[in-house]
Parts: structure tokens; C-alpha cells; sequence
């Protein structure tokens, strides 16, 4: 988990930059509760070491202790948390000059859970109305091996893709950077 979520960082520094002038990019990282949640925590951390503003969305936090340790470690570095994702697809606009979706991984089953589908649609919205999405290893929402689903289920259309270990099979789909 920490070196993939260094991996996530250094790419999104080299993808998007870094410190520039007296403007430091903030970052809104969406954590789910599994292993990709945990990659996000570490990424965010490794981020704010690269002069980035990260900021972590955790609606529903991982009960181990590897989790309670990740997220003291957060706080530690003066991360802030936010309880809820802004309410208008604007606010995430202004406040944000890039948004990580560490939200599921390659473990995911559907269906989506109420709370998490408004939670991709948010973030969806938000992609839409031109903050870059980073996705860690997969895409949220899509299927390991098949990729987005057809259903109308929403699904994260990532900008950019950070494969951990090997891309997997839906990464034929992906067709960002």
C-alpha cells in the first residue's frame, strides 16, 4: 500500500506538475473503504511532500488498524478531512485543481450502494466540468475485466489512469492518458 500509494503521487507530479509560483495545486483525494481507500490516504500524504494541497473526502472509513494508522499519519501531516463533498459541482471546480478517485478498486462487485453512487455522480459531474480525475488502478464503478458498465450505473471517467502492478484487463477501454 505505500508504495502504491507513492506510485499514485509521483505520477500525478509528473502528469499535472507540481509547486508553480506561489500557487500550490490542491488536490480533493475520494477514499473508499478497501485497499484503493488506503492508496489514496498514502498518496495524499506523499503529495503534500511535493508541495501539492491535498484535501480527503473518507465517507466511510476502514475499521483495521492499518486504516486508524493511515489516517493519524494524515492528520499528523495537517491534512484536512471533509465530511461531505460540496454540494454544487462549482464549489469542487473552485476549490480544486485536480480530484483522485481511490474510491474502489479491483475488488469491486456491483451494485453501487446508494451513498456511493452519489458519490460518482458528484465526482463524475465534476470531471465534466473540467477538473482532471486521476483513478487509481481501475476506474470506480467499472467491472476489473470488462470495464464501464452499460447499465446507467455511474462510473468514473477518469483523465488519467495510474495502473498498480499491470494494467488490468479494462484498461483497453480506458481511453485517457
Amino acid at each position: 500500500m505505500e508504495l502504491a500509494g507513492l506510485s499514485v503521487a509521483i505520477a500525478i507530479a509528473k502528469s499535472y506538475g507540481t509547486v508553480s509560483g506561489d500557487k500550490r495545486p490542491t488536490v480533493l483525494i475520494c477514499c473508499g473503504p478497501g485497499n484503493n481507500g488506503g492508496d489514496g490516504l498514502v498518496a495524499a500524504r506523499h503529495l503534500k511532500l511535493f508541495g501539492f494541497l491535498p484535501t480527503i473526502f473518507y465517507p466511510k472509513a476502514g475499521n483495521s488498524v492499518l486504516f486508524k494508522n493511515l489516517v493519524n499519519q494524515c492528520n499528523k501531516f495537517d491534512i484536512q478531512f471533509i465530511p461531505d463533498l460540496p454540494k454544487e459541482t462549482q464549489q469542487i471546480k473552485d476549490s480544486y485543481n485536480l480530484i483522485v478517485d481511490a474510491i474502489f478498486g479491483f475488488s469491486y462487485k456491483p451494485p453501487i450502494r446508494p451513498q456511493f453512487g452519489d458519490i460518482l455522480r458528484k465526482v463524475v459531474e465534476s470531471g465534466l466540468s473540467g477538473v482532471p480525475i486521476i483513478s487509481v488502478d481501475i476506474p470506480s464503478g467499472w467491472n476489473v475485466e470488462e470495464g464501464p458498465p452499460t447499465d446507467g450505473t455511474p462510473v468514473i471517467e477518469a483523465d488519467c489512469l495510474v495502473s498498480l502492478t499491470a494494467p488490468k484487463k479494462c484498461a483497453k477501454h480506458f481511453t485517457g492518458r
